[in-house]
């Protein structure tokens, strides 16, 4: 079975400061529903050294599986309304619904740093309305 979604379609940006990051989203129900809230501006918080999370206002469908590795620039799904975005690649036994993926995920732990930081999704790569 063949997606009608092109490239374009399925592609939507992550900026952090001036730093910005295209994301290729998965075609699921979930990575619709999450494309759908765009523009998102979302105060992540840091857990475990190895990723950023924020609450959804919004739940969005989840079909959660158990990845077992997890890999740099995954974004993710955990739950129904907690989106994630890992900067380490690492083994996981934790269920996630996956979203998409970072096309160019090197810079990401410099980029996330070590603390919260304010991320903005959107769908042409400029800057949301503030959250």
């Amino acid at each position: 079975m063949t997606s009608s979604r092109g490239p374009e379609d399925s592609r939507v940006w992550m900026t952090v400061g001036e730093r910005r990051f295209a994301i290729t989203l998965d075609d699921n129900a979930a990575a619709r529903a999450f494309a759908a809230q765009l523009p998102l501006t979302l105060d992540m918080s840091e857990l475990n050294g190895n990723e950023k999370y924020a609450e959804l206002r919004d739940a969005l469908p989840a079909t959660a599986s158990r990845p077992g590795t997890i890999r740099r620039g995954d974004l993710m799904l955990y739950g129904t309304n907690t989106v994630v975005v890992f900067y380490e690649t690492f083994d996981s036994s934790y269920a996630y619904t996956r979203l998409g993926r970072v096309d160019d995920p090197a810079d990401l732990p410099q980029t996330l740093g070590r603390r919260g930081v304010r991320v903005v999704f959107s769908e042409n790569g400029r800057r949301g309305p503030s959250a």
